[in-house]
């Protein structure tokens, strides 16, 4: 018996889907359109989680910053 591993280095769009709280059709759109980080195996998209939590990291500073402007 094999137990799923919760904390997978790689992971394929529904359990990015999971990790990332969005719908899984939202994640085939970011990844189509190059706006998330992720590589194709074949037909399949498959993503590397210290990628996804830096770009998760990235997008908090940017959007911290564009708020910082627009109070000043």
């Amino acid at each position: 018996m094999t137990e799923k591993n919760t904390s997978k280095d790689i992971m394929d769009i529904k359990e990015l889907a999971e990790y990332l709280q969005i719908h899984p059709a939202t994640v085939y759109k970011l990844v189509r359109v190059g706006k998330i980080p992720g590589f194709k195996i074949g037909y399949d998209w498959r993503f590397h989680k210290k990628l996804i939590d830096k770009w998760i990291v990235e997008k908090v500073q940017f959007n911290s910053k564009r708020q910082e402007r627009r109070k000043g």
